[in-house]
C-alpha cells in the first residue's frame, strides 16, 4: 500500500513540483547543520553566544507570522513559489560564509522570515491540490522535507569523506536546488491566485493550548537536533567527520519513513496514542543520545527520536482543524505559533545549559519536555 501511494504521488508532476519545495530547505539545513561547528569556531562563539544568535531565525519567523496576510494579499502565490524558497536557500549560504556576527545574525533573521512564509505557501497550495485531485498527499509532501534532510546528510557525509569543506558543499547543493526550482517553475506559475492565510501571531486559546504546547515541544526537539547534533557528535563524542552529520541524517530518515507510513499508522493507532507513544519513544531516544558515548548508539538514539516525532505534527494540524468554532486556518496559525515558540526557546536554552554545564544535560532537558508532551497528549480531550 505504501509503495502504491508513493508511486501515485510521483506520477502527479504538479504535486511533485510542490513537494520538492518542502525539500529545498531541508537539503540546505543538512549541510548547514554540519557546518555549524566550523561557523562557531570561525566567529569565535561559545555555546551560549551561539544559542543566543540562533534566536534570530525564529524571531524572523514571528515577523513572518505578523506579515503573512499582507504579503500574500499582494503577491500571487505562483510568483512566490520557488522564488521564496531560493531566497531562503541563499540565506543559508550567507550564514555559512558570514564574515562576522552581524552578517550571521541578519541572515538567520531573514532566513526565519522567508522560512515561515514558504511554509504557509507550500501548505496552502498542497491543500488546494488535495482538493483538486481528491486525494490525500500532504503527509507525503512533509515526507519530502525529511527526504531532503536525509539526502543532504548523506551528501555531506560523502563529501566530508573526500575532505571537501562545508564552504564548497553548501554551494554545490545551492546550485542543484536552483537548477531544479527553475526547471519546475512552469508548474508554480500555474497557481495564478492570491491566498489570504489570516495567520496572525496570537496566544492559543484554551481549547488548543495543550495541542500548541505539544507542537512547541516537538518543534523544540527537532530544532535542537538540527542545531546541536553535529556539535555534540564532533565536540562531545570526538566523532570523525564522516559521522558528524549522521545524527541529523538518521533522525531525518526515521522521520521520512514514518511520514510515508503515516496514513496507515495514524488510523490504526488513533491520534491520542500517536501523541503519547510517539512522545515517549522520542524521549527514550533523546535520553540515549544524552547518556551514551558510543557513537552507533547515539545515532540510534537520534533515529528513535525521529520515529517518535514523525507523525505527531500531522496529527496536531489535523486535530486543530476539527476544534469547534475555530477555523482551520486559524487553528493552523495558533499551532504554528506554538511551534515557533519551541524553535525560539529550545536550541537557545540548550546552548545556555551547555555553556553552564554540558550539552548532554541540554538533551536531558529535551527528554523531560517530551515526557510533559506525552502527559499533555494523555490529558487532551480533543485527541480521539
Amino acid at each position: 500500500m505504501l509503495l502504491r501511494n508513493t508511486i501515485q504521488f510521483f506520477r502527479l508532476k504538479p504535486v511533485v513540483a510542490v513537494g520538492f519545495l518542502f525539500a529545498t530547505s531541508s537539503l540546505l539545513v543538512a549541510v548547514w547543520a554540519s557546518a555549524l561547528p566550523f561557523i562557531k569556531l570561525r566567529l569565535g562563539l561559545n555555546d551560549s553566544q551561539l544559542g543566543l544568535l540562533l534566536l534570530f531565525a525564529p524571531l524572523g519567523s514571528i515577523v513572518g507570522v505578523l506579515t503573512s496576510t499582507t504579503v500574500f494579499s499582494k503577491i500571487k502565490i505562483g510568483n512566490w513559489l520557488g522564488m521564496g524558497n531560493l531566497a531562503q536557500c541563499t540565506l543559508f549560504c550567507l550564514e555559512v560564509y558570514s564574515p562576522n556576527v552581524i552578517w550571521f545574525s541578519g541572515a538567520l533573521f531573514l532566513r526565519g522570515y522567508f522560512g515561515f512564509l514558504n511554509g504557509v505557501a507550500n501548505n496552502m497550495v498542497a491543500s488546494r491540490l488535495e482538493n483538486e485531485y481528491n486525494r490525500k498527499f500532504l503527509s507525503t509532501c512533509h515526507a519530502m522535507y525529511s527526504i531532503g534532510g536525509a539526502i543532504g546528510a548523506a551528501y555531506t557525509a560523502i563529501l566530508f569523506g573526500f575532505e571537501i569543506k562545508s564552504l564548497y558543499q553548501i554551494l554545490g547543493m545551492y546550485v542543484l536546488v536552483t537548477i531544479t526550482v527553475f526547471s519546475l517553475r512552469p508548474f508554480y506559475l500555474k497557481h495564478d491566485y492570491f491566498i489570504h492565510s489570516k495567520s496572525g501571531f496570537k496566544l492559543p486559546n484554551k481549547s488548543i493550548l495543550g495541542l500548541s504546547f505539544i507542537c512547541m515541544v516537538i518543534f523544540m526537539t527537532e530544532g535542537s537536533i538540527v542545531d546541536w547534533s553535529s556539535i555534540y557528535m564532533k565536540r562531545e563524542l570526538l566523532a570523525p567527520l564522516f559521522y558528524i552529520s549522521l545524527g541529523y541524517g538518521g533522525f531525518s530518515v526515521a522521520m521520512t519513513l514514518g511520514r510515508l507510513n503515516g496514513d496507515i499508522i495514524i488510523p490504526k493507532l488513533g491520534d491520542k496514542k500517536i501523541i503519547i507513544y510517539g512522545s515517549l519513544i522520542a524521549a527514550f531516544g533523546i535520553l540515549m543520545v544524552a547518556i551514551n558515548s558510543i557513537i552507533p548508539l547515539v545515532i540510534f538514539g537520534f533515529i528513535l527520536t525521529g520515529i517518535g516525532c514523525c507523525c505527531i505534527v500531522p496529527v496536531l494540524f489535523a486535530t486543530a482543524s476539527k476544534i469547534p468554532n475555530v477555523p482551520a486556518v486559524q487553528g493552523y496559525g495558533m499551532i504554528t505559533t506554538g511551534g515557533l515558540v519551541g524553535f525560539l526557546a529550545g536550541p537557545s536554552i540548550i546552548g545556555f545549559i551547555s555553556e553552564q554545564y554540558t550539552l548532554s544535560l541540554g538533551f536531558i532537558f529535551t527528554f523531560i519536555m517530551l515526557l510533559f508532551a506525552a502527559f499533555a497528549g494523555y490529558r487532551n480531550r480533543y485527541l480521539g
